[in-house]
């Protein structure tokens, strides 16, 4: 029976579409309004926070698509660490990825929906929220194409937006812009120059903008269902390096040199103050459909992710078998609703208490990121040696400096993790998700889970139970 599953699901995704997903992935609100309470809270500084944690995921990158070619799988990093660590890991990472989307569904959907609700005043938030997260259900639902089309078109509109934003800044900065002084260097040199808060700020600004860049591994989840895998990981995987020096790195240096980072203007939203600066009053106007479009472009993304995590996961027997079900357009629907309804769920402690319920679900996601990331190290780590010895021609795509920057990353990841436990604002993130992790281990190990499907091996880089 899996067997015509598996078989029913279609490699309709392009490499176009999974280069602008793995765009798009790292595009979002977090940069085009969270930017400016960093470089308020860092100073210029934040350029060399966004370099480092840039920098932290393109080598998590290289790992994922190095195991994605050999092994491409809708499961990705919860596959992957099932091979490498466990069957009780690719469990723990897998919910614990999928509740992490879950909860940014719903927090996304309240989003969007506060944002038409500016527009369309006589219609509630709530009702907006759910009217944005069905649209983007249905596209899910249709077919794998019909998300690859909308995921690229929303990340064509961020990736004009961010260039045209960019653009507009240096032409500020050089003094090309009519009327307008630039400020050339004085943003780096005065008010207490380019640190002016300390090293230590710079340290906390990497623990806060690794999060940014969380979204860049859907690539590697919709290779599973590409007409060419290879082609579209390389293709992906390789630009990621580009990608984040210009839209986070770039972009974010252009508004250190625009903007003084003390300024309380930074903490509305920085693109709306530099549209401001040209003239264009209609700026946060611009902005909101700017954000709308990242809003959608997250809940589609994270649907579709979701539910194929949830797909993975009822095929190891981690997750009921009714989630195995498939449509006439080879989509595990039942994934893609249970998906839906969860986050809709979230998003009504939202409204019904924010304070306390949905604050404790925000915060008990808030360090699966990292969580993620330390699963695909550990993960390349250990296959990696194991594909060496077995199938060493499958390595079409190696992590470089291995395994010594496969180490680096490991320490870097357990570092912040370990960092958290001294911010603050961050610490309770820390520990309700380290207690989540825990339950969700605990519940792996209590239930005396018996796996329907074999333990899954490489064979010739095919895990065998996609052909049981």
């Amino acid at each position: 029976m899996e067997k015509t599953q598996q078989a029913q699901l279609q490699k309709q995704l392009k490499t176009r579409h999974i280069t602008m997903i793995s765009i798009g992935g790292i595009i979002g609100a977090g940069l085009f309004v969270g930017s400016g309470a960093v470089l308020n809270s860092t100073g210029p500084g934040a350029v060399l926070s966004y370099a480092i944690a840039g920098l932290l995921v393109v080598l998590l990158m290289r790992m994922l698509g190095e195991m994605a070619l050999v092994n491409p799988d809708s499961g990705s990093f919860a596959t992957y660490a099932r091979l490498a660590i466990g069957p009780w890991a690719g469990y723990t990472i897998g919910w614990l990825y999928w509740f992490f989307w879950v909860i940014t569904i719903a927090i996304e959907a309240t989003a969007g929906g506060a944002i038409v609700h500016g527009w369309f005043p006589a219609i509630p938030i709530w009702t907006w929220s759910l009217i944005l997260t069905l649209l983007l259900t249905l596209t899910n639902i249709f077919s794998v194409k019909s998300f690859g089309e909308f995921e690229y078109w929303f990340s064509m509109i961020k990736v004009v937006a961010i260039i045209a934003f960019m653009g507009i800044g240096l032409t500020i900065i050089f003094g090309l812009f009519p009327g307008i002084h630039s400020p050339g260097m004085s943003n780096f040199t005065g008010r207490g120059g380019f640190m002016p808060l300390g090293i230590s700020s710079i340290f906390v600004g990497i623990v806060t903008v690794v999060f940014s860049y969380f979204g860049a591994e859907i690539a590697a989840i919709a290779a599973g269902e590409s007409e060419n895998p290879e082609k579209a990981v390389i293709v992906a995987i390789k630009s990621v390096v580009w990608r984040v020096l210009l839209f986070y790195i770039g972009s974010v240096a252009i508004l250190a040199f625009l903007l003084p980072w003390n300024s309380t203007e930074l903490l509305k939203s920085p693109y709306v103050t530099m549209l401001d600066m040209v003239g264009i009053k209609a700026g946060a106007q611009i902005m909101n459909v700017v954000v709308l479009t990242s809003v959608l472009s997250c809940l589609n993304s994270a649907l579709y992710s979701n539910s194929r995590m949830l797909y993975a996961l009822a095929k190891r027997g981690d997750a009921p078998r009714a989630l195995l079900k498939l449509n006439k357009h080879g989509v595990p629907i039942l994934a893609v609703f249970a998906s839906t309804i969860a986050a809709y769920i979230c998003a009504i402690f939202s409204f019904v208490s924010p304070g306390k319920l949905f604050l404790f679900l925000v915060n008990a996601s808030g360090a699966i990121a990292l969580l993620v990331y330390l699963a695909i190290a550990i993960s390349q780590l250990r296959l990696r040696r194991q594909t060496e010895r077995e199938n060493p021609e499958l390595l079409k795509m190696k992590m470089w400096m291995f395994p010594y920057l496969t180490y680096v990353v490991i320490a870097a990841v357990v570092g912040i993790l370990i960092s958290m436990a001294f911010i603050e604002s961050v610490r309770s993130q820390l520990y309700l998700t380290l207690l989540l992790a825990a339950f969700v281990v605990l519940s792996y190990f209590i239930t005396g889970k018996k796996h329907s499907a074999p333990e899954p091996t490489l064979i010739d880089g095919v895990d065998p139970a996609q052909d049981k």
